[in-house]
């Protein structure tokens, strides 16, 4: 049976939370993941430390953290794009990544190989 598109979605956001918790030693709060036409738009909340959202409070601590966390994410990035893709069956052709110094928020977009919102309609 074909999974619905919110079934989808939670599996995704389960899956990647995982992957934080294995990868990063910790997971974000709340993770929201959103299948947008041949994207997988994906919200991670409340990722920093309490420690990091002091050193955000200065500029070169804010730019410090942002390309730590940017980095470690982006080494992970194969890991990402085959959890993506055993989990939707597609292809990842491009992965977006930034990080929010002030919410504390990570928005992790994968445009995928084809239309996989069209697929579940």
């Amino acid at each position: 049976m074909e999974k619905s598109k919110g079934a989808l979605e939670a599996e995704i956001s389960k899956a990647l939370t995982q992957w934080e918790k294995n990868y990063l030693g910790r997971g974000s709060i709340n993770v929201k993941s959103d299948i947008l036409r041949d994207m997988v738009i994906v919200t991670l909340q409340r990722i920093l430390t309490p420690a990091e959202y002091i050193l955000c409070k200065e500029k070169d601590g804010l730019l410090s953290i942002k390309k730590t966390r940017n980095s470690l994410v982006e080494s992970g990035q194969e890991e990402l794009k085959q959890i993506i893709f055993s989990t939707t069956g597609q292809d990842v052709i491009s992965f977006h990544t930034d990080i929010s110094t002030q919410t504390g928020e990570r928005v992790m977009v994968f445009k995928l190989s084809g239309d996989l919102e069209k697929k579940l309609l």
